[in-house]
């Protein structure tokens, strides 16, 4: 049997010599046994520990030395930003370039379910599949019911509800037992089966099945289903993919958990599952993972961060809530400060932090990468506390969620990349396939395969193709070029979806221009020249910042989910008290999760802000930590 790849492929030599290239340094003993571990392992890895970086660099190792034409590297995360990343690092070697094609897989588990199990168990039951897409099914099961007869006791059922509309709008496939039942969104049936209700609900879900439109939950279902009546397929999908790779491990559901241990479940497979169990934000419903899921009790663990110093990591270890871990801050040590203010100064405490950010970041760190302002709830939702949300500290902030601001340009040059190194199938269909993925942001319709595009020039497909080129062929470097190829594109989608556009402001962020830059060299501290004035910061949700690296990062106080306690208050608490996170209340729990994300994100300054009678009692505590206090109220 032909070796799946060569035997010296993580000698010291070979490791170090591409770690040179990449420009990585291992000075961890963890980072080599991660790098040159073969067998299945779980890696807790601490924020900034560079977990992305080895991950580029173990798989391009592999890559090196690869020898099987036919069974490959099966790499999954959870999102597409992270599986983009993980392309972008491979793409700039020969040997990582060797992954992005077949027999190698890189995607979504999303991506693979669809793949390698839902749309070919779709497929043979002679359904073609118009759309994946959760808002596009919600449109069309809403229209169904009120539009055809058949459905009409199920539509006076509907209107007896409530949640009425969500019944229809998030109805779900389960496989329960081999068979596939038709649920709510909290996975269980919401009429009798027996029921005409029960039964046209039913009818509902199949005939947006056999018209091919879809929830993303719907295709686990199926392929789930599947692989219940297609055992087999397991065991092929398992000899095709011997070493799999999950990234991003914390934020796999327990559906799709069971469904990869259904897969890769054989001890003949070797599983690597990354990530950081202390950054997976809290879940609910019938999807959501249970903590203990990832990582196994004898996980390995990188807790050496190189994003931020000391008191950062001090502050984070605090945090760590759902597996404690003690993290060695190995970056540059900055400050960490709390800002008072009182009911007067609500609308001070940005303006007080971006002075800050300015004083105490050298100034080109933060015009590469403007200062964070982030909270946990983007607009009020109904008490009348105050402030509650970002938009209370920030006049005229709106809740238009920020997406992966590049994220287009971004896959650009990866394809640009790939295509350089004469990859031109891999690079086209990348590129294709982000377009698929912003456009999904602003239609209810979805664009077809690449495959699909017609080549003619006078039609919309053939203009599609048109742009594809002169994306991958054309420089990146100017935003007016740039902005000449968006409106090309925005000029596209609506003969391309067939659909009106709605939501095109959604595109912004994932259509924006943003320069090339390589990872900054450390910069000495040097004080801003204050005549520069500040640079100004950019607001947006703990949630949304997640994964990103700032230079300056303020968490605004916010009332926590269940809208009774102040999220900041709370952890002020907790770090002053000395308290095990994971011994609190779950509220407070989610809090201090929530903050330890967005805590761990800047590299030179890290700002709260909070109530001066909530944040006084833990004034002494949080100085003896070191941090600096402001009081701004008094200015």
């Amino acid at each position: 049997m032909t070796p799946l790849y060569a035997p010296d492929v993580f000698i010291k030599d070979k490791v170090e010599a591409l770690a040179q290239q990449l420009g990585l340094e291992l000075p961890h003993q963890e980072q080599w046994d991660f790098i040159q571990s073969a067998e299945s392992l779980d890696l807790q890895a601490a924020p900034g520990s560079g977990k992305t970086s080895l991950i580029g660099l173990k798989l391009a190792l592999l890559g090196q030395g690869w020898a099987s034409p036919t069974r490959g590297i099966c790499v999954l995360s959870h999102t597409n930003t992270a599986k983009d990343e993980i392309t972008h690092r491979l793409a700039v070697t020969p040997a990582g370039r060797r992954l992005l094609h077949y027999p190698h897989f890189i995607g979504t588990i999303q991506a693979f379910t669809n793949t390698f199990l839902a749309l070919p168990a779709l497929r043979s039951q002679g359904t073609e599949v118009q759309t994946v897409d959760d808002q596009a099914y919600a449109n069309e099961a809403l229209r169904l019911p009120e539009r055809h007869p058949q459905f009409r006791k199920l539509n006076t059922a509907l209107g007896h509800r409530t949640n009425g509309p969500a019944l229809v709008a998030e109805a779900r496939y389960v496989c329960d037992a081999g068979d596939l039942i038709a649920t709510g969104p909290d996975g269980t049936p919401p009429f009798k089966a027996s029921s005409d209700s029960g039964k046209q609900f039913a009818a509902l879900k199949e005939t947006l099945r056999e018209r091919g439109v879809l929830r993303y939950h719907d295709m686990f279902a199926i392929a789930e289903h599947h692989l219940f009546h297609h055992p087999q397929l397991a065991l092929a999908a398992a000899h095709r993919f011997p070493f799999v790779l999950l990234d991003e491990m914390q934020d796999t559901s327990d559906l799709q958990q069971r469904l990869l241990d259904k897969v890769f479940g054989s001890p003949s497979t070797v599983v690597q599952r990354v990530g950081d169990v202390n950054q997976r934000i809290f879940a609910d419903g019938p999807d959501a993972a249970q903590p203990s899921s990832f990582p196994l009790p004898h996980a390995a663990q990188l807790p050496v961060s190189r994003r931020f110093g000391s008191k950062i990591a001090a502050l984070a270890s605090d945090l760590t809530v759902h597996r404690r871990q003690h993290i060695d801050g190995a970056g540059h040590d900055g400050t960490v400060a709390l800002l008072l203010f009182d009911d007067d100064t609500v609308a001070e405490v940005v303006p007080a932090f971006e002075r800050m950010a300015t004083a105490t970041v050298p100034r080109q760190l933060l015009l590469d990468n403007p200062p964070r302002v982030l909270g946990a709830r983007l607009t009020p939702r109904g008490a009348n506390a105050y402030p509650q949300s970002v938009a209370c500290y920030v006049p005229g902030f709106t809740s238009t969620p920020v997406q992966a601001t590049g994220s287009l340009i971004t896959a650009t040059r990866t394809a640009q990349a790939l295509r350089r190194s004469g990859d031109n199938h891999t690079a086209v269909t990348l590129l294709w396939n982000a377009i698929r993925d912003v456009v999904r942001l602003a239609s209810s319709g979805a664009l077809p395969p690449l495959r699909r595009l017609d080549r003619n020039p006078a039609t919309a497909g053939g203009r599609a193709r048109l742009l594809l080129h002169d994306l991958l062929t054309s420089p990146l470097d100017s935003r007016a070029e740039w902005a000449v190829h968006t409106a090309r594109l925005l000029r596209l989608l609506q003969d391309l979806t067939q659909s009106p556009l709605k939501g095109v402001a959604r595109l912004a962020d994932p259509l924006a221009h943003i320069p090339y830059v390589t990872q900054p060299a450390p910069v000495p501290d040097a004080p801003a020249d204050a005549d520069q004035g500040v640079v100004a910061s950019i607001a947006g949700s703990i949630q949304s910042a997640k994964g990103e690296t700032h230079a300056a990062t303020l968490i605004l106080e916010c009332l926590e989910r269940s809208g009774k306690k102040y999220d900041v208050h709370e952890v002020l608490g907790l770090l002053s008290r000395q308290q095990d996170p994971s011994k609190a209340l779950i509220t407070i729990q989610r809090a201090a999760q929530l903050v330890f994300v967005g805590a761990t994100r800047p590299t030179h300054l890290l700002a709260f802000a909070a109530h001066r009678t909530r944040a006084e009692p833990h004034i002494k505590a949080i100085t003896a930590r070191g941090w600096s206090v402001h009081d701004i109220s008094l200015r």
